[in-house]
């Protein structure tokens, strides 16, 4: 139902009042309880007993009693309910599928591999200081509150309208940076596929402009169609995510088992470095643990999502763990760690493995997976992150037209076409004054900086919400309140420090003054736009009422 007023529609049970769609409640005055009591008799609904309890009134006018509105600034009307919403259409191999293609980025694969054994161990401290709190947080919050919006919606439930409209806005933006990151590492392997024709292309500006541009439109598209429509992109990259991991670790193993490992694995080449370099590089691997979040941001959009959400991220997040940690140790055999490289390394192993083991016609059809499957995953996030400016919108915290859903196919298709046009620009300006390479890491940067900041928010968040009651129906971390907090503070510390690492340029930059500028300076710019993006909203709806 929709209105003009930010109100929280309710629904009557035997205890009180409840929000529609979660598992707070809300205790009424007795005076209020007593006067809606005496009121049923023309609203419809439940009818007193003679024990005083209220039983279901089967002529009752349900919608009656559901067109009453409390105004209660701090409630979302995305979360009050709205008839004219996206329709239910990801059921749970779907979702499965979704966290496998944003959970997994192969490019992250190579990073790992180019940096030596080390990997493996930063790996593992990575999950379990990040991956682990994000996946316990995100279980526990879905489940307390599966609404449109997901981050959205708790950061504003926990303080206030500007953290949510903030958390949103972070994260929204953060994929302007993302989007041509990963579509220049899929541009980078479609060379491959006609490596002697296509090889001068390699450090191209144009190719990688006009690649980007043509796969985001098609994104784009199929996204503003339909989620159903669109989720097929998302599921075809991650079967196609699958396929070149496979490959990779049974090309290595074939590799070590003819001619042995190609890298030393010994406790003084696991041993992760301490120095500065060495230490940013950890930022890098737990930025790759980052993703499943963003389901839950279509929690309207999902079947059964208090259901589906959990037992899929449990899937999702193993797949996603075994993926970089065999996928990593599968190169490392195959190949020294000298020889992989950051933006084409994967594929690369894969070339220099099948000729090796005899296998070159792998590495074609290998090569068209690997950009296909960061093709998905771009979809993917798109479709995602536009649901935060459409319930913004909804709050007309952003212009109303970012809450309007397209008249035949029910998307979002305002938020989807702003962020493709943003994100044109943002390819455009990642290829200024540097090159490929150093385009692909101030890119990689700033996405890190911009898409730890809404983390921050949900892990505080986390600990905030704690003292909300929650129902019989809630998944809850284990070990109650206590272990929550704690495990919500590990995340927090892990996502301030990953921040703070990702300000520093990579080592082989070559122009590091300009690489800060533009982490620095295109950061705070998308922070000051949210502000006054806000401010301007609150005004607009001030107006209005």
């Amino acid at each position: 139902m929709k209105t003009t007023n930010p109100g929280l529609f309710v629904e009557s049970n035997s205890t009180g009042f409840r929000k529609a769609d979660t598992t707070t409640i809300f205790i009424l005055p007795p005076g209020v309880d007593r006067c809606l009591d005496r009121c049923r008799p023309f609203l419809g609904g439940s009818q007193p007993d003679p024990g005083g309890s209220r039983l279901p009134d089967p002529n009752a006018d349900v919608d009656a009693l559901n067109r009453i509105s409390f105004p209660s600034s701090g409630v979302s009307i995305a979360e009050a309910g709205n008839p004219d919403r996206p329709k239910r259409v990801l059921g749970f191999r779907d979702l499965v599928l979704f966290y496998v293609v944003t959970g997994i980025s192969l490019r992250w694969i190579a990073t790992a591999a180019a940096a030596g054994p080390s990997s493996i161990v930063i790996w593992i401290g990575a999950w379990l200081c990040f991956y682990m709190p994000l996946a316990l947080s995100v279980l526990e919050l879905s489940s307390r509150y599966p609404s449109e919006g997901g981050l959205y919606v708790w950061s504003k439930r926990a303080f206030g309208d500007f953290s949510g409209f903030m958390s949103a806005w972070t994260y929204w933006t953060s994929n302007l940076p993302y989007f041509p990151a990963v579509l220049y590492f899929a541009a980078s392997n479609i060379l491959f596929m006609r490596q002697t024709a296509w090889g001068h292309l390699t450090n191209n500006a144009t190719f990688y402009i006009v690649f980007s541009l043509l796969t985001l439109s098609a994104a784009t598209l199929m996204n503003i169609v339909g989620l159903d429509v669109g989720k097929w992109l998302h599921n075809i990259g991650a079967l196609a995510m699958w396929i070149p991991v496979g490959i990779v670790i049974v090309m290595g193993l074939i590799a070590w088992h003819r001619y042995g490992s190609a890298t030393s694995f010994t406790l003084h080449s696991m041993t992760p470095s301490t120095h500065l370099n060495d230490i940013i590089f950890w930022s890098v691997l737990t930025f790759a643990f980052s993703g499943c979040e963003t389901a839950s941001f279509m929690g309207e959009e999902i079947k059964n999502p208090r259901r589906s959400i959990p037992f899929a991220l449990l899937f999702g997040g193993v797949t996603v763990t075994l993926c970089y940690i065999l996928g990593t140790a599968a190169i490392l055999l195959a190949l020294p760690s000298s020889e992989v490289s950051n933006l084409q390394g994967l594929v690369q192993a894969i070339s220099k493995t099948a000729s090796r083991v005899g296998f070159p016609g792998v590495l074609p059809v290998a090569a068209f997976l690997i950009a296909l499957s960061n093709i998905g995953a771009a979809g993917a996030y798109l479709a995602a992150v536009a649901r935060l400016p459409f319930v913004a919108g909804l709050d007309r915290f952003l212009p109303p037209a970012f809450g309007a859903l397209h008249p035949r196919w029910k998307t979002p298709w305002v938020a989807l076409l702003t962020q493709f046009v943003l994100g044109a620009v943002f390819i455009f300006l990642g290829q200024a004054g540097t090159s490929v390479k150093g385009a692909y890491d101030v890119l990689v940067s700033m996405g890190v900086i911009v898409y730890f900041i809404p983390y921050l928010y949900l892990f505080a968040a986390m600990i905030k919400l704690q003292r909300e009651p929650a129902g019989p129906e809630v998944i809850r971390v284990p070990g109650g309140s206590t272990v929550a907090k704690l495990v919500a503070v590990l995340g927090f510390v892990t996502t301030t420090l990953t921040i703070v690492l990702s300000l520093i340029p990579q080592p082989d930059e070559p122009n590091k003054p300009l690489a800060l500028l533009k982490i620095v300076g295109g950061t705070g710019a998308l922070l000051l736009v949210g502000i006054w993006l806000y401010s301007a909203g609150k005004r607009r709806a001030a107006q209005v009422s």
